[in-house]
């Protein structure tokens, strides 16, 4: 029957998902990391039409056919090429935490023959080469997996399993033994060789004759013979090592096979030329030199390291080396991208921590172009450096929000984030909340913008959410353009040098600039429908409440006003009942992980809060009765309701007929009504006049991170702001500690960052996985 069933679904467009967590099924579970697919037309009649959107998915599990249901928030959605190439890692467990990281997965999916890549193969890294992209497997599953066909080179030549057959078939020719078919979570894709093909000459380096850091060497690219400078031998066992080009104004390393590495002293032991006259070996004179800037010791800079990669650090040395006639200076690097802790050759030139030192030449340095923009953006220097012109530092398409690993890989750290300046921490908080780990609101980033040149929009877009994303860094000039643009738009000429409130410049750019649809649609007493991007929590000062959470504070407010939503939001964005950035109305406000909008839906279905069967009355009198439950929404069945009632100190309640949807009915009967429920994803918090930040980058109950977008700063008048990613799990751990202990806590003695989010929040920011699939 299964297997039918699956069978004339086949013809349908299949939509594939991945399960975030265990799913029962009979006596087992089925793991996280399992794939499972549905019919894009099953998927619509569940989610859309007149009926209420299902809490759950009838899919199927992609690796034994059993069909299973599951909760739509315990899957997230995949393209088919993604879920192929899932497929192909074996172990659930193992396949999850690739899809958590997505940089390696996108990287797959743009993955093409004839592309070089580094392959993990006998806990070894190699060279290769892809010949092939494809399923070799002889089974007939409904998803055929993906795998990589590569041929080893350099050391790993001769080293592989096949030549590119596979028994008996033959998916791609390459040497005896070279031939590899791996899953693409062992193949690494950035960061290799260009893929010029490089021809070895010989003689070659060898065991005898070891490539060490500071050796001239040659090798061929494109039938030319080059000259270099090893920086980095430490990957010999690996087969290769990288060397900075000789005739390169730039500091781009190239990773050239040790067998295709011609060493110096080879040549002259053969009677070839000396080191300095080791140029003329070259087909063609060397590039003009580039001009050098002005740099010198303590200098900021920025490096050319690897094709498509940036690395920042600061000189902390500058003269000549041996086998060198440039000037070379000498390194510390923000990260741990570099290969020495200031040590050239054996001796000591500067101290730094370790893999956090290169020397290069002076001329492949240039000034750290993250602080140049920055010393001078004031707003009629936007109007004159011509920066809507400037399409260089612009990232197109479209880059998917950080998750888990790559979050914190990318994100974490100084520098990190978006650097503020000019007042402009509302905006960087509020841009990093919504866009940094999150997809809510990407919609405002691709929708179709109502002005013909859309230049606010791909402002957003290209030089701020994709550069935060694939790079973790959006420098201060890049905010001051985009509230340049809002500037003009809007004709209040404060944008640009005053402090604003995020709700200010979010119900500027949703509906002014970028006619987005309204975030909430919500009703008042069968009054018209009012729609609206953020709501603002309007109660009255209650003592009982010493310390409430969201879930509460919400409940009081739309009770206090008489309101209901309309309809499930994709984005809820709530403000806190404070009013300026000094009064607060509450001196904790305990964050709800989870919101539950179940009994806060306009004409929808909800539960007895006495038996649990389906309300047909609903009493706004009830609300602060504690004798039944605690202070809330309450609705009750008919005959609870008549029961309840009896009692004479509700004797002048007035019950009001709740409306339950016929379609819930006829496809429910008389099963437990289902909870509407949006997760928090991310907090925005004022202390005196700064805006920060927290996001939820993960998972786990920990996956916290802080954001400040003016933590730190270097120099003074004409210095510059250092933004600051940090994590803070103890978020979480106070988030798990008894509601008693919370209360009287003194925030003075929490630790790390956490009195900033439980003392002074100011905007809380909720989504639904499920609207975000359609909406």
């Amino acid at each position: 029957m299964m297997a039918a069933g699956l069978a004339a679904e086949m013809d349908d467009f299949l939509m594939y998902f991945i399960l975030m967590e265990k799913v029962p099924l009979g006596s087992r579970t089925v793991e996280p990391g399992k794939l499972c697919c549905m019919s894009e037309e099953s998927y619509l009649q569940r989610i859309t039409g007149d009926q209420i959107p299902a809490q759950s998915l009838n899919v199927t599990v992609l690796e034994d056919n059993a069909l299973i249901e599951v909760d739509v928030n315990v899957v997230q959605p995949l393209s088919k090429r993604q879920a192929a190439l899932l497929l192909a890692i074996p172990n659930p467990t193992e396949r999850l935490g690739c899809f958590l990281e997505r940089g390696l997965l996108e990287q797959a999916v743009q993955a093409e023959v004839g592309q070089r890549v580094l392959v993990e193969h006998e806990q070894k890294f190699y060279p290769a080469l892809i010949h092939y992209v494809g399923n070799f497997l002889d089974n007939s599953t409904l998803l055929p997996p993906v795998y990589f066909g590569v041929e080893l080179e350099g050391e790993g030549e001769g080293r592989g399993q096949n030549n590119g057959t596979h028994k008996g078939v033959a998916f791609f020719k390459c040497k005896k033994n070279s031939g590899l078919l791996l899953p693409f979570n062992k193949v690494i894709f950035s960061g290799v060789a260009p893929s010029e093909s490089v021809a070895p000459p010989p003689p070659q380096a060898s065991p005898l004759n070891p490539v060490n850091q500071g050796d001239t060497v040659a090798f061929f690219v494109e039938d030319k013979l080059k000259q270099g400078l090893v920086i980095s031998s430490s990957h010999q066992a690996d087969g290769y090592v990288e060397v900075l080009p000789e005739d390169s104004a730039s500091s781009d390393l190239l990773k050239i096979p040790l067998d295709a590495i011609l060493k110096e002293d080879i040549i002259s032991e053969d009677g070839g030329t000396p080191s300095r006259d080791f140029k003329s070996l070259s087909n063609g004179a060397l590039k003009e030199e580039a001009p050098v800037h002005h740099l010198e010791v303590d200098s900021l800079v920025q490096i050319q390291y690897k094709e498509g990669e940036l690395a920042y650090g600061t000189i902390r040395w500058l003269g000549n080396l041996a086998y060198s006639e440039d000037t070379m200076v000498g390194v510390e690097l923000e990260e741990e991208k570099g290969c020495t802790d200031g040590v050239w050759q054996g001796h000591r030139y500067f101290s730094c921590p370790p893999k956090r030192g290169i020397f290069v030449k002076l001329k492949a340095c240039q000034p750290d172009t993250r602080f140049l923009s920055s010393r001078e953006c004031q707003p009629k220097s936007l109007e004159t450096e011509g920066y809507s012109k400037d399409e260089s530092r612009r990232i197109s398409g479209k880059v998917p929000p950080l998750q888990g690993a790559a979050a914190v890989d990318i994100l974490e750290g100084d520098m990190k984030g978006i650097q503020g300046h000019c007042n402009s921490c509302y905006m960087d908080a509020a841009l990093f909340s919504l866009f940094s780990c999150s997809s809510a609101l990407d919609c405002l980033l691709f929708k179709p913008s109502p002005h013909p040149d859309g230049e606010i929009q791909r402002t957003l877009r290209e030089e701020i959410v994709n550069p935060l994303r694939k790079h973790g860094f959006v420098s201060a000039d890049s905010v001051m353009m985009l509230r340049h643009q809002l500037m003009q738009e809007s004709q209040c000429p404060s944008f640009t040098t005053s402090e604003k409130d995020p709700e200010e410049f979010l119900n500027l750019i949703m509906q002014r600039i970028l006619r987005a649809d309204p975030l909430l649609r919500l009703q008042s007493d069968g009054q018209r429908v009012q729609e609206c991007y953020c709501y603002q929590i309007f109660i009255e000062k209650q003592q009982e409440m010493a310390a409430p959470n969201v879930q509460q504070l919400l409940e009081q407010s739309f009770h206090h006003s008489n309101l209901k939503l309309v309809e499930v939001p994709s984005c809820f964005i709530i403000q806190m009942p404070r009013f300026g950035k000094e009064y607060k109305m509450f001196s904790k406000i305990l964050p709800s992980l989870e919101l539950d909008i179940t009994d806060l839906l306009l004409d929808s279905p909800r539960e007895c809060v006495v038996c649990g069967q389906l309300a047909a009355f609903e009493c706004s009198d009830c609300f602060k009765d504690i004798i039944l439950s605690s202070p809330g929404l309450k609705q009750y069945c008919t005959l609870c309701c008549q029961q309840v009632h009896r009692h004479h100190s509700r004797g002048g309640h007035k019950p009001l007929p709740l409306k339950v949807p016929s379609s819930f009915l006829k496809a429910q009967g008389v099963k437990k009504v289902p909870r509407e429920k949006l997760e928090l994803f991310a907090v925005l918090s004022i202390e005196t006049s700064h805006y920060v930040s927290f996001v939820k980058y993960g998972l786990e109950k920990g996956s916290w991170m802080f954001f400040d977008s003016m933590a730190d700063r270097c120099g003074s008048e004409n210095g510059y702001n250092i933004p600051r990613v940090t994590l803070c799990p103890e978020v979480a751990t106070y988030l798990a500690s008894p509601l008693t202990d919370l209360i009287s806590q003194n925030p003075r003695e929490m630790k790390g960052v956490a009195k900033r989010l439980f003392c002074d929040a100011y905007m809380y920011m909720y989504r639904s996985q499920k609207m975000a699939l359609y909406k």
